[in-house]
């Protein structure tokens, strides 16, 4: 077939890895133990038992293990020396192909570099790509599959949340031992744990299947927004792809300084609480589409694997894509190509700046991977049709459940079922540089909503653009009229949807007076960015009506960075007027704001409005050097970039210098 000599020259091209310990060794089973768990993770430790199959003859195995303090093995029930290199359990035998051996590990370490984190009373792991070696010894190479089972130890008062399902728990006087048990093989960075203090609700899928929504106690009221459409997506994807969810549950838990959305770990997505939400917060910023996405991955991504980053798209194009469709089936067809002409957009800005890269390539960017990816599948159902799409689709993962792939494995089982030849659909969507933006337009016009988004255009100023925002085009594209007219509204376009409305908050700026009031009841839209824009241009266009508008928003707070309320803060300090006599106290809600102990959303969001303000002191300095040092690199990078630039400030520079040399 074409397409094989294609991909092999793709990975030629590219690069492929040298031959690796899984020719010689299978790694089956993996029963830990972990024991010695810290909170502030100074010590780390426990035991792990594997059971293993040599496939030719060796005379060595490796384990992935970096920065271990101690270990002592056994193998077969017999203690072993073993060589260590900082990274690697080196264990030398003579081993003979078909035989089959267990390995006993028990290791401690001290303050893991990656992949295990702990932030107050919470302790998470994100070991996606190759970690997880950090905590626990393992092969970090994702083609050798492993059934973790992993049992936990640790203060009563915690939970304790793992890959698969809850067999049994042992309470003690201080301390419970959790037991988690899985039944299928999985890739071993896809290995979880999440200790912190939660509660739960549980829905159950049309299937059967448990769906586990864990909470802080304190947001009991934000669980239903926070949730919203998930087992409906979740019954949705099941029928849609047509292959039964393959792990025995699902669990959801929210973490604080999460590195990312979230992580599609099996069986238990850990995600940023910042997408832990209430009902106003809902219609701004929801979990809907990381929900789907991590969701969409535990069949592509930990079910089948790709082999090597070259098909890293199989996981995330696929994610992606299928996030579309459960969103379609919620929202609409609308919502469905309005999401694809955003995705669209960024690839489009991303070839304009002569950064678009192949599908196949393992250095591809996120914008490639995710939404190029979808995209191209996307255009491959449109041009096979759904039958033979999902067929191939069904196929595929039958095939290679619990196993990893390559594209050849998808694309061969799509072009049998719907016999096509698809060299130039692999050539334009897969191997290409290009964007194909000409197919990406045709695509996206075959959707009226999107012929009528393209139509209404008021760049050039007409009589048509007055009448828009009273019609009944769609609400994306009066809010587009508003972008391109913000200076010609009038107060007839305030009747329109909280989408248009925001859109008004955010683009008009100079408020004309005889709009004023209509521009007040923004401030009573559900809607925290609405709100925090419409505070912001009513107090910077009415100065006689800035204690009215603080007194009216004094109690909002917003997001979890506290969005609504450190503006109101901020404004608060310039209204001279307005309690002068508590100056002092709101600058230091502020600073407290800015603090180690805050997420870290919060405290990028204070740093922000006190560089704003001018109102760095040696509290909110130093808070600022420890965030250099954070284990979110975002924040980290962001906090180095605002400390270069205070340190060109003569006000500031002594006291960072003199920081630094403690």
């Amino acid at each position: 077939m074409k397409l094989v000599v294609q991909f092999v020259f793709l990975l030629f091209f590219f690069g492929n890895a040298n031959a690796q310990q899984t020719e010689y060794v299978d790694f089956k089973t993996a029963k830990v133990n972990l024991f010695s768990v810290l909170s502030d993770l100074d010590e780390f430790g426990g035991e792990v038992s594997f059971t293993f199959r040599i496939l030719k003859d060796v005379d060595s195995i490796y384990l992935d293990a970096k920065n271990f303090q101690q270990r002592a093995i056994s193998l077969n029930g017999k203690a072993k020396l073993h060589d260590y290199d900082g990274k690697h359990i080196i264990v030398k035998e003579k081993f003979k192909s078909n035989s089959t051996h267990t390995l006993d590990i028990s290791w401690v370490t001290h303050r893991p570099k990656k992949a295990i984190y702990a932030f107050g009373d919470q302790i998470w792991t994100q070991g996606q790509g190759k970690d997880i070696s950090n905590w626990l010894p393992s092969i970090d190479d994702v083609n050798d599959k492993i059934e973790f089972d992993l049992s936990v130890t640790y203060d009563n008062d915690y939970e304790v949340i793992a890959n698969g399902k809850l067999v049994s728990k042992e309470v003690g006087e201080k301390f419970t031992k959790w037991h988690y048990d899985m039944q299928k093989p999985m890739s071993s960075y896809l290995v979880a744990l999440a200790i912190g203090k939660y509660s739960k609700t549980i829905e159950t899928s049309k299937s059967g299947i448990p769906l586990e929504y864990y909470y802080y106690p304190e947001d009991s009221l934000k669980v239903e927004p926070t949730y919203r459409y998930t087992k409906h997506m979740f019954d949705f994807l099941e029928d849609e792809i047509g292959f039964p969810y393959p792990w025995q549950n699902y669990k959801q838990v929210p973490v604080k300084d999460f590195l990312y959305s979230g992580m599609e770990n099996t069986s238990l997505t850990i995600f940023s609480d910042g997408f832990v939400v209430d009902s106003t917060g809902f219609n701004d910023k929801n979990y809907i589409t990381v929900n789907a996405h991590e969701l969409a991955h535990q069949w592509f991504g930990d079910l089948v694997t790709a082999k090597s980053s070259n098909h890293h798209w199989l996981q995330e194009g696929f994610a992606t894509y299928y996030a579309l469709l459960a969103e379609r089936d919620i929202f609409g067809d609308d919502h469905y190509y309005w999401q694809l002409f955003e995705n669209a957009q960024e690839l489009i800005a991303q070839e304009s700046a002569g950064q678009s890269t192949s599908l196949l390539n393992p250095k591809s960017s996120s914008a490639t991977f995710y939404k190029k990816g979808a995209w191209a599948l996307h255009v491959l159902r449109e041009q096979v049709g759904d039958s033979a799409f999902n067929s191939a689709v069904k196929t595929y993962l039958e095939k290679h459940q619990f196993a990893n792939v390559e594209t050849t494995n998808f694309m061969s089982e799509v072009e049998t079922a719907s016999g096509i030849d698809l060299t130039s659909f692999v050539n334009e969507w897969l191997i290409e540089k290009k964007l194909p933006e000409d197919a990406m337009v045709n695509s996206l016009e075959q959707s009226p909503f999107m012929q009528e988004y393209f139509m209404v255009d008021c760049e050039v100023y007409t009589s048509k653009c007055k009448d828009y925002l009273s019609s009944y085009i769609s609400d994306k594209a009066k809010v587009k009229v508003i972008s391109q007219i913000p200076n010609k509204i009038d107060a007839s376009a305030f009747q329109n949807s909280m989408e248009v409305r925001q859109a008004i908050a955010r683009y008009v700026g100079e408020i004309p007076s005889e709009l004023k009031s209509q521009y007040e009841s923004l401030l009573d839209d559900k809607s925290y960015i609405t709100v925090e824009a419409a505070l912001y241009n009513l107090w910077a266009n009415f100065p006689q009506e800035r204690i009215k508008y603080l007194q009216k928003t004094k109690d909002i707070i917003g997001f979890n960075d506290c969005n609504v309320k450190l503006l109101w803060l901020a404004l608060h300090l310039n209204t001279v007027e307005f309690q002068p006599e508590k100056k002092q106290e709101v600058l230091k809600e502020i600073i407290s704001y800015s603090l180690p102990n805050q997420h870290f959303e919060l405290r990028m969001n204070a740093f922000n409005y006190l560089k704003l303000l001018g109102g760095f002191e040696t509290q909110s300095i130093e808070s600022l050097l420890d965030a250099t040092k954070h284990h979110n690199w975002r924040f980290s990078k962001y906090a180095k970039n605002l400390l270069l630039e205070l340190e060109q400030e003569d006000s500031y520079k002594a006291i960072i210098n003199t920081l630094k040399e403690k």
